[in-house]
């Protein structure tokens, strides 16, 4: 999506002014600047079975090589923080000190630094939908291949996997949607995927608390699903209270409202992970 600006030929020209601002306030102050990325379809490509997932080989080397120029790179998942570090494979890795993994969409967090995960309680509609999930998908006459996933603190059913994957997403959505408000939980669709998890919670709310929280300056954020939606919109934000930033899409067919919003289109991991090499060569 567009063409190098001339300074740095290596580094995609942003397609908007407010993107094309947000890249130069990152690259005018990047000690001052905060990279944030999704993890599945961002980090890692998405896969039919989740616990299979692993980030992109040269995510590690390309993290570390831009880390230690950063106020810090976070990693904002829907994902455990504890799964997430052991798939991204960024445990005790040098270069990585600077690194925070928001899981749970900011319910957990663990820190490179100390390398210990500190989280909130679980909402007690987790526990309640874990229990009744199976059942109810059986009296929702659940299409074949339907499945369960337990992430902790939120719980998903996947249709990837089932005969007619967008039917069966179509046809369980506003049953799910219904359960979520029954527990108090709220319905968050994705590529594929229906999670239940507590309300109140979401990338924004993490990306935004934890650029209040480091005094960032610029932010970059990338993702690819309607669940980094809401982290697009915190970046917005940041932007009209004066923050500049940057936002991209690691591209994909599937959900083109996040292409839409995009300031920049990389073409999945692999390009999040060469947009990520070239800044760091930049800086």
């Amino acid at each position: 999506m567009g063409t190098p600006p001339d300074s740095s030929p290596s580094l995609p020209r942003p397609a908007t002014p407010a993107g094309r601002e947000g890249l130069a306030a990152f690259l005018a102050r990047p000690g001052r600047a905060v990279v944030a990325l999704d993890f599945d379809g961002t980090l890692a490509d998405i896969v039919d079975d989740p616990e299979q997932a692993r980030a992109h080989p040269g995510a590690v080397p390309a993290i570390a090589a831009l880390a230690p120029r950063l106020a810090s790179v976070a990693v904002i998942t829907g994902r455990p923080a504890g799964v997430a570090v052991r798939y991204g494979g960024f445990a005790g890795v040098p270069g990585l000190e600077r690194l925070v993994v928001l899981g749970h969409y900011g319910a957990e967090r663990w820190d490179a630094v100390t390398g210990t995960v500190q989280a909130a309680p679980e909402h007690p509609g987790v526990a309640a939908v874990r229990a009744e999930l199976p059942g109810f998908l059986d009296r929702a006459g659940a299409w074949r291949g339907t499945w369960i996933e337990e992430k902790g603190r939120a719980v998903a059913v996947h249709t990837r996997r089932a005969d007619d994957p967008q039917a069966a997403f179509d046809a369980l959505r506003v049953p799910l949607a219904d359960l979520a408000t029954l527990h108090g939980l709220v319905l968050e669709p994705g590529r594929l995927v229906l999670e239940l998890r507590p309300p109140g919670v979401d990338k924004g709310v993490a990306l935004t608390e934890y650029v209040r929280e480091i005094g960032a300056e610029a932010v970059v954020y990338a993702g690819d699903d309607l669940g980094d939606l809401p982290a697009f919109a915190a970046v917005e934000k940041l932007r009209s209270d004066g923050v500049p930033g940057l936002l991209v899409c690691s591209g994909s067919g599937e959900v083109p409202e996040v292409a839409q919003r995009a300031d920049l289109l990389v073409p999945g991991p692999r390009g999040v992970v060469g947009l990520l090499s070239a800044l760091a060569a930049a800086v």
